[in-house]
């Protein structure tokens, strides 16, 4: 769900903000120029993810399209019945394709799994940038525990708003943040309309003009993946496809 579309350059906004680290079991506020170092223990954390906001559902895809200035986007986010074991955690394995007028430009496999206190977290990523069918670049990609990447946050399990957390750290790679904005907002996507949505806003320092707002249905997750602060652009749930 999560990919290097993601990106801002807004740093300079957060860095007198205090960022909340949740570390499986308790909670802690660390400045933003402090050390970024979440403990993880496997015994922390459940074989599910059925947080409120970001339940996982294996077998189900997501399917969201928007128009871009540089053409109609097609995203395809399969919940894979399949898992990957990060720095000792079984995590679930979800499919995230990105099609531009029909081309494939994006491949993604992302990594989550839930604590026992029902935050979800981000334990890594293989992204692929896609051009004429072949691999152009991995940029982006990591996985915590190996070569200094850090795990975070991707849905706080009792979210409020204001709360800001990191939501990936991998120095010059993925170092997302996200913030909670609102959470009783509507939404009106192809798909339908929904109420009572949770609101993030989702930034980086690594990437300039990109800064995004997305809304989580209590009844299925994302309905809107993406909206551009600074275009207006919207990428929106279209369509839900079961096994």
């Amino acid at each position: 769900m999560k990919s290097n579309r993601t990106k801002s350059g807004i740093l300079v906004t957060i860095l007198s903000l205090m960022i909340i680290t949740l570390i499986a079991g308790c909670t802690s506020t660390v400045k933003t120029g402090e050390v970024y170092d979440p403990k993880i223990k496997p015994s922390d954390f459940v074989s599910r993810i059925d947080n409120k906001y970001f339940t996982l559902t294996p077998g189900m895809t997501l399917v969201y399209e928007g128009e871009t200035e540089e053409g109609t986007e097609h995203v395809e986010v399969a919940i894979l019945n399949e898992t990957k074991v990060v720095m000792g955690i079984e995590c679930m394995v979800i499919h995230d394709q990105v099609f531009l007028d029909g081309d494939l430009i994006e491949e993604t496999l992302d990594w989550y799994a839930q604590d026992k206190d029902g935050n979800v977290w981000y334990m890594g990523e293989d992204s692929k940038e896609i051009e004429n069918g072949e691999v152009i670049s991995t940029e982006g990609s990591w996985e915590a525990g190996v070569d200094g990447a850090k795990t975070g946050i991707i849905m706080l399990a009792d979210p409020k708003a204001g709360d800001e957390y990191r939501q990936e750290y991998y120095e010059g790679e993925a170092e997302d943040f996200g913030k909670i904005v609102a959470l009783v907002e509507k939404a009106e996507v192809p798909y339908g309309l929904y109420e009572d949505c949770l609101m993030t806003r989702d930034w980086t320092p690594l990437e300039e003009n990109i800064d995004e707002y997305k809304y989580y249905s209590l009844e299925i997750g994302a309905v809107v993946l993406e909206i551009s602060i600074y275009s207006g652009e919207r990428i929106e749930l279209v369509d839900i496809i079961t096994e």
